[in-house]
């Protein structure tokens, strides 16, 4: 099962982040691949992006159902597959360490399973780590903007 904890401090104060972070239109285009996202509700949306896992190249689309929102400090998902069972889980999480600085901590998970499952998680594993350093650099600059608004 490949997993990522990412953390970074920023110097943004946490309302600021939260501000960002409740309209997914800020950080959904943000994923490396991104085509397009829908919100279906206040708990689901569907994100469609191209994933380029070496060998392995093809559209995708996730539904992103959330499972726990408790703002200023966490929000929780699950990922499916369009039309298909659980294929993992994570958080956002906030944490404030003064008035203008910020932890933030993103953890994911992947199960694939089926035929190519284990093929699917060594693959999967890779472009996490590379995806979770680009994603963590891009929401940090766009907060950043976002903030001097």
């Amino acid at each position: 099962m490949p997993s990522e904890l990412q953390q970074l401090e920023i110097d943004i104060p946490i309302d600021v982040i939260w501000d960002f972070i409740r309209d997914a239109n800020n950080w959904a285009p943000l994923v490396p691949g991104y085509i397009l996202h829908e919100k279906i509700n206040d708990r689901l949306i569907s994100w469609e992006f191209k994933s380029d896992l070496g060998i392995v190249k093809k559209k995708v689309t996730l539904i992103i159902d959330i499972k726990e929102w408790s703002e200023p400090r966490k929000v929780s998902f699950e990922l499916k597959r369009k039309n298909e069972k659980y294929l993992g889980e994570g958080y956002f999480e906030a944490k404030a360490l003064n008035k203008n600085k910020t932890r933030l901590t993103g953890f994911l998970d992947i199960n694939a399973t089926g035929p190519m499952g284990s093929l699917a998680n060594s693959l999967f594993k890779k472009a996490i780590q590379i995806s979770d350093e680009e994603v963590a650099v891009a929401i940090s600059s766009k907060l950043e903007e976002f903030q001097r608004k």
